[in-house]
């Protein structure tokens, strides 16, 4: 646990610019806060103490901020920046060298209890807000857009942003096509539908005005005797 420390310390001094110190990161940084608490709460909870882990987990939210079930997997190296309101689940999986920022979720969706949660590949970045979300894999070297929802599987260094999260990088190169931004060309679809509209209820009103002077005509009688 001592290295796992030193690791996350030194990974908050790599990747924060406005770290002055070991100290600073010790005693200020409630991301190496959470990581520390997660790490005696998963020893529990793989010990069979889950109450206890849970109580751990428990306290290091109430103190940091951050959310990090005893059950999810961390491996060394991670650095969550700020952290603020960052929610890992049960069975998620975080690489080595990863990194969290604030507001992050890495959620489930499934009742059963079975692998529900991602799993994040080595020197995955997720920007803040952004939320993955199931039991995907999101491969090694990716990078997850702020605000993006991520539910399908992300390849190794992709690039990824949009709800619901979509490729647009990938090893370099853009995936996504060439967006049209000639403004003045873009479809209105609320306009294109609301002309539909009208085009109905015009026809349905020529239908309503002959049935109406269909009804108005006089009945000839009948010629015959």
């Amino acid at each position: 646990m001592l290295e796992a420390f030193r690791r996350d310390v030194t990974a908050a001094m790599e990747r924060d610019p406005a770290v002055r110190s070991r100290l600073e990161v010790v005693l200020c940084y409630p991301g190496v806060h959470a990581l520390a608490f997660h790490r005696l709460a998963h020893r529990l909870w793989g010990a069979g103490w889950c109450v206890t882990a849970r109580f751990v987990s428990h306290v290091s939210r109430f103190l940091t901020g951050i959310e990090i079930h005893p059950g999810a997997r961390i491996g060394s190296g991670v650095f969550i920046d700020h952290g603020m309101g960052l929610v890992i689940g049960e069975t998620a999986e975080v690489g080595d060298d990863v990194t969290l920022y604030q507001g992050v979720t890495l959620g489930g969706t499934s009742l059963k209890r079975e692998k529900r949660h991602p799993t994040l590949e080595r020197d995955v970045v997720v920007g803040t807000g952004a939320a993955v979300i199931g039991a995907i894999r999101v491969g090694e070297g990716a990078r997850i857009g702020a605000g993006s929802v991520v539910v399908g599987e992300v390849p190794p260094n992709s690039v990824v942003v949009g709800v619901p999260g979509k490729v647009i990088y990938r090893d370099g190169r853009k995936e996504a096509p060439r967006l049209d931004l000639e403004h003045a060309d873009l479809p209105d679809p609320m306009t294109k539908a609301v002309e539909q509209m009208l085009d109905r209820i015009h026809a349905l009103e020529s239908e309503v005005q002959s049935l109406r002077r269909a009804l108005d005509q006089p009945v000839e009688p009948d010629p015959r005797p």
